[in-house]
């Protein structure tokens, strides 16, 4: 057996042990999932369903759109060093890609919005990556401010050490986006010098052209906006949580639960760190068992929490299925058409 031979069947033992990932994270996600709900009462939760108030469920996806409209004007202030770009059509390219991501298998989907921005705007699609990545660490910053101040005026049950699990979770997360936010800046200065340049000219020509290329432009997205509009991103970051957190709100006040202000923030923490976990570890769910676990902590009974995260996952999936695809459609684009290259590109 030559040694092309064997980097081959090494490479496809790989891809093999990858395609389990997904099913072992589903089946993770399904126990969890059957012990969260180890008391759940069907026909209470039918009850539940009935008596649901329409008017408050109607909302619902009125504050979803309402939500990634502002992230777009926020990353049309990330974009504008490299051009001026309308809200609406950010708006539909960010809704598009949360269609792709769910559709589309091999990660295609996470770099979907940048594709249909570059494409359209003639950009490079590096350079619009890079500001995605801003837009990401900006959103994390905030986050994990939210931690301490949700830690200070919210009492909880904690089973398990979740206060701890939280205090030492955001301090991770925040010396990660700081060290982030640290290395696009160090990077952003560096791209362009002699240095770098002569290490990639150490690689084969093939790759070290292409590799330049990318690497400058990747470079040129990294540029934090200047005056009012640097303020509008942590402003778009901090209204984009806010109304993140009011998504439980209304579905709460649809099957008659209501909680303290604080406490929405306080799910809205919790669920999005156990997210931000589930993602990493390939956990099929999480936030609908986060959510679950969260709404239990704080007394809400099981059936009541499960039609709550249910009308919520609905209204997001619900808005970006019905306003992603329409974008997508809008400039030609099949999603079959996308599915096969992903598919092609992953084999």
């Amino acid at each position: 057996m030559n040694d092309a031979t064997a980097i081959d069947q090494t490479v496809r033992k790989s891809r093999d042990w990858r395609r389990w990932l997904p099913w072992l994270g589903a089946a993770i996600g399904l126990s969890t999932l059957a012990w969260v709900l180890r008391k759940f009462d069907l026909d209470r939760f039918l009850i539940t369903l009935k008596g649901a108030d329409l008017r408050f469920l109607v909302i619902l996806p009125a504050v979803v759109i309402a939500e990634q409209l502002v992230r777009a004007w926020k990353w049309r202030q990330l974009l504008f060093p490299l051009r001026a770009i309308g809200t609406i059509y950010l708006f539909g390219a960010i809704m598009a890609g949360y269609l792709l991501a769910a559709l589309v298998p091999f990660g295609f989907g996470t770099i979907a919005r940048s594709w249909l921005v570059a494409r359209r705007e003639s950009l490079k699609l590096t350079s619009v990556l890079a500001t995605v990545a801003l837009d990401r660490l900006s959103d994390g910053i905030v986050f994990v401010c939210l931690i301490p101040i949700v830690l200070l005026v919210v009492t909880f049950s904690d089973p398990g050490g979740i206060r701890a699990g939280l205090i030492w979770g955001g301090a991770g997360m925040l010396l990660l986006f700081v060290v982030l936010i640290g290395g696009l800046a160090i990077y952003r200065q560096k791209a362009s010098t002699p240095a770098l340049a002569r290490l990639l000219d150490r690689l084969p020509a093939r790759l070290a052209a292409p590799l330049k290329r990318l690497s400058t432009s990747f470079a040129e997205g990294i540029n934090w906006p200047v005056g009012w509009r640097a303020g509008a991103v942590v402003i778009g970051s901090i209204a984009i949580k806010l109304l993140a957190v009011t998504q439980f709100f209304w579905a709460g006040l649809a099957f008659g639960v209501a909680l303290e202000p604080a406490q929405y923030l306080f799910i809205m923490v919790f669920v999005g760190s156990l997210v931000i976990l589930g993602h990493f570890a390939r956990v099929a769910g999480s936030f609908i068992i986060g959510a679950l676990f969260v709404l239990a902590l704080l007394g809400v009974p099981e059936e009541q929490a499960l039609a709550m995260v249910l009308v919520v996952e609905a209204a997001n999936l619900l808005s970006v299925a019905g306003i992603g695809a329409l974008a997508l459609w809008s400039q030609g684009i099949a999603i079959s058409a996308v599915r096969a290259e992903a598919a092609a590109r992953g084999r």
